[in-house]
Parts: structure tokens; sequence; C-alpha cells
């Protein structure tokens, strides 16, 4: 399994590099990070303790459903949902379409890399 590499970036450097890579002027390595994180801290709350646990549930049990990972996670379906919905965007996670129009956590990452720039 493959290895999510993070860093963390400024608003500002992370614009600049945005609109650097739209124009051309700039192309990302293969080895830099793949998902950016404007702090320290936002990076720390995505991957609280409590947050690697469900990452790491959703890896061995690949539940077939929300319902499913509530269930094993002793977590509040509502709050596993907003909790999920934020680690998707950051490319954490990805949903599946599971049975009868449920949709399956999934995670391709076995661990996470940090890059810091200044």
């Amino acid at each position: 399994m493959k290895t999510l590499k993070v860093g963390v970036l400024s608003r500002e450097k992370y614009k600049a590099r945005t609109l650097a890579i739209a124009k051309g002027e700039y192309v990302p390595a293969k080895n830099e990070a793949k998902v950016w994180f404007y702090s320290v801290k936002s990076m720390s709350q995505v991957l609280s303790e409590e947050n690697q646990a469900l990452l790491r549930l959703i890896l061995e049990t690949q539940p077939k459903s929300l319902t499913e990972l509530a269930e094993r996670s002793g977590r509040a379906a509502s709050n596993l949902s907003r909790t999920l919905r934020t680690m998707e965007r950051y490319g954490l996670v990805h949903f599946e379409q599971g049975t009868n129009r449920q949709i399956a956590p999934r995670v391709d990452y076995s661990g996470v890399a940090f890059e810091m720039a200044f």
C-alpha cells in the first residue's frame, strides 16, 4: 500500500503554487506532497489520534456502509459523516457505491508522510 505525502503551506504560498501550476509555470515533482494543509494546527485536527484510528479501522475492515462503520467505531453517524467528508476533501478517504444506495468509505493509503515548507 502507498503512503500519502502531505504538507503544510501558507494560504498565500498555496495560492501562488496553484496559479503557477495552472499557468504551466510550475510542474510538481513526483515526490512532492499531494495534499496541502494551511497550518500544522489544521493538519493535526484532521489527523488526530481518533481520526487516525478511524482511518485504520476503514482500512482493516472495509465497511460496506457508513452505518456499519458507525457501529464498528462507536461514533455517531452524523459526526462520522462530517469527519469523513472533511477527510475526503483532503484526499484521505473516498467513497464507493455500496449496496442499497449506501456509500462505503475507503482508504487507499497505509500511512502519511509529512513535508513542510518555510
